[in-house]
C-alpha cells in the first residue's frame, strides 16, 4: 500500500516538476507517514525562495491532494519563512 501511495504522489509531483525545474528548484519525497502526511524536501532555489510557502501550498500540496485525496497534509522539512533571521541564505550570499 505504501509503495502504491508513494508512486501516486510522485506521479502528481511530476505534473508540476517542470515548473519548479524551470525556476531552478525541485522537490523530493522524504517519506509518507503512517497517518498519510507527505514530508518533502524543497531542492535548489525552492529551498530558499521567499515564495516557497506559497508554492508549497498552492502548487505542490494542491497537486498532491487532488491526485491522492487520502493524503492528510503536505509539509516541507526545510521551508523558511520570508524575513526569518535564521533562514539559510543561498551559497552566493555566504
Amino acid at each position: 500500500m505504501q509503495l502504491e501511495l508513494t508512486q501516486r504522489v510522485e506521479k502528481a509531483l511530476d505534473t508540476i516538476r517542470p515548473y519548479l525545474v524551470a525556476d531552478g528548484g525541485n522537490v523530493k519525497v522524504l517519506e509518507i507517514t503512517d497517518d498519510n502526511i507527505v514530508r518533502l524536501e524543497l531542492l535548489g532555489s525552492c529551498g530558499t525562495c521567499p515564495m516557497s510557502t506559497m508554492t508549497l501550498k498552492a502548487g505542490v500540496e494542491e497537486s498532491i491532494r487532488r491526485a491522492v485525496p487520502e493524503i492528510a497534509a503536505v509539509v516541507a522539512v526545510n521551508i523558511t519563512e520570508f524575513g526569518d533571521p535564521h533562514a539559510r541564505l543561498p551559497e552566493t550570499f555566504n
